[in-house]
């Protein structure tokens, strides 16, 4: 076999790159094994976790950890990102997390685990991962003489990476911006409970979903009321750095005041839809008309639950008053002028409303909810009726709710105003003869 002489020259190069490689190993090799038993252990182990360290020190990247849980809270900024990031699922991404609790009534998507999503803010680009690490804890078995099984958990973090220079920027604007968008995403999605206490339990408070459909827009009241009662809830809810800096409670209070059937309680859950606010009904068992009569004596609920009229004007504006967030303190009753006083100082009951038997414009209301129509020719005559007869939006909603058909449902309603029509009539009458009767008894 021939080889040329390029061939050969090749050849003494690669063993020489061979042994030079081979002995710079095996240099390598005594030296570590050198410094192995040389230099103490402390001291090798710093320069070692320093030399790994330093690719990281070059990089222009920086990655902010956001974890799940701040000891045994939940960390807000971690539900915040999980929220906000929800919402910014694009068809590209390959794995979502859906979850279902079993009082909510939509689907909430997340991000999964290791699952990168890309958001851009301000033109900057910013990569999220949510990590998960899998723990274990033991947990006991009865079952199994007392035997212990393992049961797999997790605790998790975001990793937020973006360039170093834009330090400041996630800091102050984008961090803050994600925990507005979240709060503002949790209150549009929000399902508004209804809190009642359960005497006698353990749980004491008990909640189902507020699915009452009563909106400003379906309530049979006065345009004007209707545009006051908006204006003023948005105006409070609008004010919290109004009340921080007066030194005032952020609440506002409420009476509503009038005969039953008018819509109070229907007024109530309007607000809560409007506001998302969620409401806890505190029922007294006793109505609180009966308070004037009671001062501060206790107001017997059961053998052992009391409720007193100190303890409950100290609800209203005490020292608890000042804690927590906003809130709207609601009190209805058919009669206000049988009211203890100290219920309507100023500051304790901010508005007082005095829900009326039913006007023209409120049948109006009553009649788009009920038969979809805005117009009618017997308008007219139930117009002159209402004005003539005091009745409430409940026994309108009664009558209209008899038929599908808008002409029998409208004169249906006609007839029962004209039967109240004739017996105020009838009762006046009745008592004019009473009354002459007497004179000429007295004569």
């Amino acid at each position: 076999m021939f080889c040329s002489p390029e061939t050969i020259r090749s050849s003494k190069r690669a063993k020489t790159i061979v042994s030079v490689a081979t002995s710079l190993t095996a240099s390598a090799l005594l030296f570590r094994a050198i410094t192995d038993n040389i230099i103490p252990t402390a001291v090798h182990d710093y320069f070692s976790s320093n030399l790994q360290k330093l690719p990281t020190c070059f990089s222009s990247q920086l990655n902010l950890v956001i974890h799940e849980f701040d000891g045994l809270s939940a960390d807000h900024m971690f539900e915040a990102a999980n929220v906000y990031l929800g919402e910014k699922l694009s068809p590209l991404t390959s794995r979502i997390k859906v979850n279902k609790l079993e009082k909510e009534k939509e689907l909430e998507l997340t991000v999964d685990k290791d699952e990168e999503l890309v958001d851009l803010y301000n033109g900057v680009k910013l990569n999220w991962v949510l990590v998960s690490s899998p723990i274990e804890r033991p947990i006991s078995n009865t079952r199994s003489n007392e035997e212990e099984e393992f049961a797999s958990s997790e605790i998790r973090h975001f990793e937020l990476s973006f360039h170093k220079k834009h330090r400041d920027m996630v800091l102050r604007s984008y961090l803050p911006y994600i925990l507005q968008k979240a709060k503002a995403i949790g209150e549009e999605k929000k399902t508004v409970k209804l809190h009642t206490i359960v005497y006698n339990s353990t749980d004491y408070w008990s909640s189902i979903n507020l699915d009452h459909p009563a909106t400003f827009d379906t309530m049979a009241m006065d345009p004007d009321l209707k545009k006051f009662l908006v204006e003023g809830l948005n105006r409070f809810i609008g004010r919290k750095q109004y009340y921080k800096r007066v030194g005032k409670p952020w609440k506002r209070g409420y009476l509503l005041h009038g005969p039953p059937g008018t819509g109070k309680s229907s007024l109530v859950a309007a607000m809560a839809n409007f506001l998302k606010f969620d409401i806890y009904d505190l029922d007294l068992r006793e109505d609180i008309d009966c308070l004037i009569e009671l001062d501060d004596k206790a107001i017997s609920v059961e053998d052992d639950d009391e409720v007193t009229l100190s303890g409950l004007l100290n609800f209203i504006d005490g020292l608890w008053s000042r804690c927590g967030e906003e809130r709207i303190i609601v009190f209805t009753t058919n009669h206000e002028d049988c009211l203890d006083p100290a219920f309507l100082r100023p500051g304790r009951m901010d508005v007082h409303l005095h829900m009326s038997y039913c006007s023209f414009s409120g049948f109006k209301t009553l009649a788009s909810n009920y038969l979809q129509i805005q117009e009618h020719t017997l308008f007219r005559d139930i117009k002159d009726l209402l004005e003539k007869v005091e009745t409430t939006p409940a026994e309108v909603a009664e009558e209209l709710m008899k038929s599908d058909k808008v002409e029998v449902a409208l004169q249906g309603l006609i007839k029962f105003l004209q039967r109240k029509k004739d017996e105020i009539l009838n009762f006046k009458s009745s008592k004019n003869s009473i009354t002459k009767h007497f004179k000429k008894l007295k004569i």
